[in-house]
């Protein structure tokens, strides 16, 4: 896997164990839970859980898992945001859903949080997607 040096390629590396990166992305419905409850408090154990993610796995051993692919290509792409122009629209789409799904709780709207959070996680899979096709761009040899 091809990481630059410093402590963000190091963090990246460990993102990129599959078990960081998929519970990561199952765990965005914890966004909701205190706006949903209105309870500021627990906006520290979620906090922590989303700082601590990223780095708690060892560093990904090889690439044959999606979602280390994914998150390989992605550390590619963050090096170069205007790279993939589809890409940076993705991620305004999935802000924009989680940003809705997070209004949408504080409201107690629970079908429309529901729904909002599952287009977030989707776009995101899509930004997966195409971060793991950059990735194999990226590594398959030329012929």
């Amino acid at each position: 896997m091809a990481f630059e040096d410093g402590s963000y390629a190091r963090m990246f590396q460990r993102h990129a164990h599959p078990f960081s990166a998929w519970s990561r992305l199952l765990s965005t419905p914890l966004l909701l839970v205190p706006l949903w409850t209105r309870r500021s408090w627990l906006y520290v154990p979620v906090g922590a859980w989303f700082a601590v993610n990223p780095v708690i796995t060892p560093p990904a051993q090889d690439t044959s898992s999606f979602a280390t692919s994914a998150i390989v290509g992605e550390e590619s792409w963050s090096r170069d945001l205007t790279s993939e122009p589809r890409v940076l629209a993705l991620t305004g789409a999935a802000t924009a859903s989680l940003v809705s799904a997070m209004v949408a709780s504080y409201q107690h709207r629970k079908a429309v949080a529901v729904a909002c959070t599952g287009s977030s996680v989707a776009l995101t899979l899509w930004q997966w997607k195409m971060w793991a096709d950059r990735f194999t761009r990226e590594t398959v040899p030329a012929t």
